[in-house]
């Protein structure tokens, strides 16, 4: 391990250097890249050094307290020197894990619903305003890129932006199925049913990381529906662009004009071709991790919302909080933390590091 962390220093110091650099200044992809390289490193190379100068402090005690006079105060530095690096490998074992280089990007959610007709679609606008309400108390921004609604305030398909720094991070899990189990407000006999929506969660990828030829591309222009007043029905703004090769097809119709839509539309075309590649490189490393990085488990079903029980279980990690209303009004970090611990652990396990 400290011989990752001695190569990771120097690595960091290199970085340091390189951005000083006024040649790689004037190159500003370069100049990003190693900026971005050098973030990702900081954190664990400030906790070795902080590391260094405890384990300094221990030795330099250590030999203290063969001076009479000196031995009671350096057997008390040694010993606290001593614990605090105990806890301190501990801390350095879980920052050396590796990252998710998306972890800091903004988030594309998808919801759809699934089975369960009128009242999954219903529910579908649940769970978009959970996650709508979760970014509100982390004061991220919300920009809705797409949306179906149906007669009665569902949400047959609706997509949107998250933007905040470390969105992905903290919602990344929830890709998948979600089944709620409720009594519909159209069910006469008061019996529970049960409905899915599922969930897709991108990173928001920049325009450097995927290469998109345009040729490859099928673009249509529609009239936009839904709120937006007499402009929306008048011009043809909204963008549909389909990716031949892959037979992805993206939409946008909420931006104000057809160049801002198609530029919406485009930022979830390459999420969706970079989630593509990053699936390959999953199924190529064979992992068999039970929390899946992004869209990993898109089918299974990850979590229950029980309405009479008050009850929402992730099944993942067979973690159950009693506070349905609360969870469904945002209030979800005690869940996601649990998800990111569990992830955490998962890797120690496997010694990842």
């Amino acid at each position: 391990m400290f011989d990752k962390l001695e190569e990771l220093e120097k690595k960091y110091n290199e970085l340091t250097e390189k951005i000083s650099d006024p040649e790689v200044i004037a190159d500003q992809d370069s100049w990003r890249k190693y900026m971005k390289e050098q973030s990702a490193m900081k954190d664990v190379v400030d906790k070795y050094v902080e590391y260094k100068q405890v384990k300094n402090n221990m030795d330099e005690a250590k030999e203290m307290m063969s001076d009479p006079e000196m031995k009671e105060f350096a057997e008390e530095e040694y010993y606290s020197s001593k614990e605090k690096l105990s806890k301190m490998e501990e801390e350095l074992k879980i920052l050396l894990l590796p990252k998710d280089q998306n972890d800091d990007s903004n988030v594309i959610i998808e919801i759809r619903g699934g089975a369960g007709g009128e009242e999954a679609a219903l529910f579908a606008y649940n769970l978009y305003r959970m996650y709508t309400m979760y970014a509100e108390l982390k004061r991220w921004q919300v920009e809705i890129i797409d949306i179906n609604e149906t007669g009665i305030g569902g949400l047959k398909e609706v997509s949107f932006i998250i933007k905040g720094k470390g969105a992905y991070s903290k919602l990344k899990f929830e890709s998948g199925v979600h089944r709620v189990q409720r009594v519909p407000e159209t069910e006469a006999s008061g019996r529970i049913h049960t409905s899915t929506v599922t969930v897709a969660v991108l990173p928001e990828v920049e325009d450097v990381e995927v290469e998109i030829n345009n040729n490859d591309l099928r673009i249509d222009t529609y009239r936009a529906s839904g709120a937006g007043g007499q402009h929306v029905n008048k011009t043809s703004s909204a963008i549909r662009i389909t990716h031949i090769p892959t037979g992805i097809v993206v939409a946008c119709q909420n931006e104000r004009s057809q160049l801002q839509n198609k530029e919406t539309a485009m930022k979830m075309l390459r999420s969706k071709l970079y989630e593509i590649e990053q699936e390959k490189q999953e199924n190529e490393l064979a992992t068999t991790r039970r929390l899946q990085v992004g869209s990993g488990a898109r089918s299974e079903k990850i979590r229950t919302y029980n309405y009479p029980q008050s009850r929402v279980t992730d099944h993942r990690i067979n973690y159950t909080i009693y506070q349905l209303e609360s969870f469904l009004n945002g209030n979800m970090d005690e869940l996601i933390e649990a998800l990111i611990a569990a992830d955490r652990a998962d890797r120690l396990k496997e010694g990842n590091i």
